[in-house]
Parts: structure tokens; sequence; C-alpha cells
């Protein structure tokens, strides 16, 4: 049941050019606000207290957050962790205090805030130095898989196709890590895995456009590059917008009703998959074009002397 078909040819390639200057864009717009303003990096990478307290009723985050800013807790971080009355708070490093100084001083100005007596479930501490290695392994597991896929999709296609897919993906990367930076949503561990899983999926969608394209540039034997370039994306245009609007319902549900514990994990993937696809389409492909991607570097080589001996 072919319900979700497109009858007409889309002319994804006649629009590259556009697209180029909507990436570039995007692209110079996350550039710059990275340039001054940075990430507003989380615990995990900045190191700072870890606190978990529970309450005997539920409790409002605001006013947690205000207490601890009067208290001497710059930048302090509050949210609802699993129900409404348990609460987890991350505190910026507080020179050589001790963890439980921190948290027996946090615990009196909840106590003092709410006049209940809060019960302290879990107290962690990661070091500055801890936390930039953290950073800086992150950023290394990263190249390391961008590489990895290069080599991967050189061996499996064409180099000019490797070029394709990885920048593609840096792309697509520097878009995500752009917005979290203009938005100044935190950027931790989860998020860091959400950009590996973001370079997963949009790898698959390019993967399987790249796999069409090959095929057809064997099998149709008329055609310019760009026609057959556009063809293959009309024939997987169906599988990717349906693979990512299903994806999408489960992401936004996360978004919405996750609560704020996993909201970057959630928000990082949600952008990833919509730039990745957009980028699968538009981008990955028409640069297989400015390449300068021919019918003949698709063509499988035929060993010398092969059809000598296919006779007896």
């Amino acid at each position: 049941m072919q319900w979700f078909k497109f009858e007409r040819q889309f002319q994804f390639v006649g629009h590259r050019r556009r697209a180029f200057i909507l990436s570039g864009a995007l692209l110079l717009a996350a550039v710059v606000s990275l340039a001054v303003q940075g990430l507003k990096f989380g615990i995990d990478f900045t190191g700072g207290y870890l606190i978990e307290v529970g309450f005997p009723e539920e409790v409002e985050l605001q006013p947690i957050r205000n207490a601890l800013e009067e208290a001497g807790f710059q930048d302090a971080q509050a949210q609802h962790f699993g129900a409404l009355n348990d609460v987890l708070v991350r505190i910026a490093p507080q020179g050589e205090t001790s963890s439980a100084e921190v948290s027996d001083r946090v615990l009196r100005v909840l106590d003092t805030t709410f006049e209940m007596s809060a019960d302290m479930r879990r107290v962690e501490f990661v070091g500055p130095q801890v936390g930039a290695e953290l950073r800086d392994q992150g950023g290394l597991a990263m190249l390391i898989a961008l590489l990895l896929i290069l080599a991967y999709v050189a061996f499996r296609f064409e180099k000019r196709f490797a070029v394709g897919a990885v920048a593609a993906l840096v792309h697509d990367v520097v878009i995500v890590v752009g917005v979290f930076s203009i938005l100044q949503v935190e950027f931790d561990l989860p998020v860091l895995g959400a950009l590996l899983a973001v370079i997963g999926y949009s790898l698959n969608d390019t993967i399987v456009v790249f796999d069409r394209i090959r095929e057809n540039f064997r099998r149709q034997r008329r055609g310019t590059a760009e026609e057959v370039t556009n063809a293959s994306i009309n024939q997987t245009i169906s599988r990717t917008l349906m693979t990512s609007l299903t994806t999408l319902l489960v992401l936004l549900a996360l978004l919405i009703l996750g609560g704020e514990t996993i909201y970057g994990f959630a928000f990082a993937l949600t952008i990833g998959v919509v730039i990745g696809t957009y980028s699968s389409i538009f981008v990955a492909s028409t640069l297989l074009l400015a390449t300068g991607l021919s019918r003949d570097d698709m063509m499988p080589v035929e060993k010398e002397g092969a059809q000598a001996d296919s006779h007896p």
C-alpha cells in the first residue's frame, strides 16, 4: 500500500544554491555565537557539586534558586528529579570546601526556605580537572568517529562520497552546538551523547541516499549527474521523511513530558534529526555534484583479462 508516494519529481538539486546559502548562514551564526559567548557547560565539564534532596511535599524551583543565590551560591541550578518533591541541585566548585560542608549549607538553606525538613539523598563532586578531561575526551571521541566514518564511506563508495558525508555530518554537529550556544542551553555529557547519536542518525539517512545514487548511476544510461542525483533523492524521500517524522514524535514527547533531567538530551536530538534530514537531502547529496562526480566514477572497474577468461 503506497499511500505516501511522491508522484512528481521535486527539483531538490535545483535549489542547492539556496540550500547552501541557508546552510552558510546557519553555520556563520553558530560559529559567531561559539566565538562570542561559547557554550554553557554543565557540571560534568566544569566540575562542581551535585546534591539530590527530597521534600515531604511538592516544592517550586524558583524559591530554591533565589535562596541559594542569596546564600552565596552563584549560578546554582535546581531542577525536579522524578517527582515534584525531589530536587536536584547543581553548584559550582566552592574552593577547598568539602562536599559535606557544602551539602550541610544547602540543606540548612532549603529547610529555612520552606520551613520543612528536607532529606539528603545523594551528594557527588566532580573536580574541575576531571570535568576538563571529560570535555577533551568527548571532543576527541567525536573527531575519531568522523575520521572512521570518512574511511568507511570512502571504502564502501568512493572518496567523493566520503567528503560529502563527513561535510554534512560536521554541518549538522556545528549547527546543533551553535543552537545550544545561541540559546545558552546547558551542555553536559547527555548532550554530548546526543550529538554522537545525531551523527549516526544523519549518516544512516545519507548512506541510504548515496546507495540509491550509486545504483542509479549504474542502471540508468541516460541523464546528467544532476538528473540522476535528483531522481535518487526523490526515490528515497518518502522513507527519509517517514523515518524522521516518527522519530520526532518520540523526541517531542520526551522534550515536553520528560522533565528537566533529560531536556538537553531530547532537545539536541530533536534539532539534530531536523538538521540531519535537511542535510541528507540538500547538503550531502548535492555536495557530490560540487566535487565533479560523474557516471564513470560509479562504473565497476573491470579486471584486466577478465573478458578473456570468460571464454573457453
